[in-house]
């Protein structure tokens, strides 16, 4: 069996660190993804439906702070190297590849179901939270945020929490 090629956790945790120092320094905000998926959401609103875009609070808002098309939001950029590098990650350690991932004791239909409801719950908690949980736990610990710090408590706690109910599905 081959062995599969990883990078070093603590190196990777340096630079994602790195990385948000030199994010925040440059544009004055920290990370997040859930920005460039409403950027994008909006400026399709506003070419499908012109009309309810105007007349909708969210939309009419939302525009107003990112006027000029989604292309003019640089968390779209983000996103696109977000894609990238995990890409070339993969091309470069051979792990590059389309495989369905499931617990032995997890159906096609329950992995597909799960990783639905999951994405949506995401894109919800992430609409009512104001922001992703890497805008919300990461920017927000680097400049020891309370509501960062607590973020990143509850999304530790929820998991272990929530990791006991569905560990049988992958063992």
């Amino acid at each position: 069996m081959k062995e599969t090629k990883y990078m070093n956790s603590y190196l990777a945790g340096f630079l994602l660190g790195l990385l948000l120092l030199a994010t925040i320094f440059i544009t004055g905000r920290g990370l997040g993804a859930s920005g460039a998926l409403k950027s994008l959401t909006v400026a399709a609103v506003e070419a499908a439906a012109p009309a309810h875009a105007g007349a909708a609070t969210f939309y009419k808002d939302y525009a107003a702070d990112h006027s000029g098309g989604p292309l003019k939001n640089w968390l779209v950029f983000e996103a696109i190297g977000v894609l990238l590098g995990a890409f070339i990650s993969g091309l470069v350690s051979d792990r590059l590849g389309f495989k369905f991932e499931k617990g032995p004791s997890a159906t096609t239909r329950m992995r597909v179901a799960g990783a639905l409801t999951g994405g949506l719950l995401w894109g919800v908690g992430a609409q009512l939270g104001r922001g992703c949980t890497s805008g919300a736990a990461l920017s927000g610990m680097a400049v020891m945020s309370t509501g960062g710090i607590m973020t990143m408590v509850f999304i530790f706690a929820g998991a272990y929490g929530f990791a006991y109910f569905v560990r049988k599905l992958w063992i």
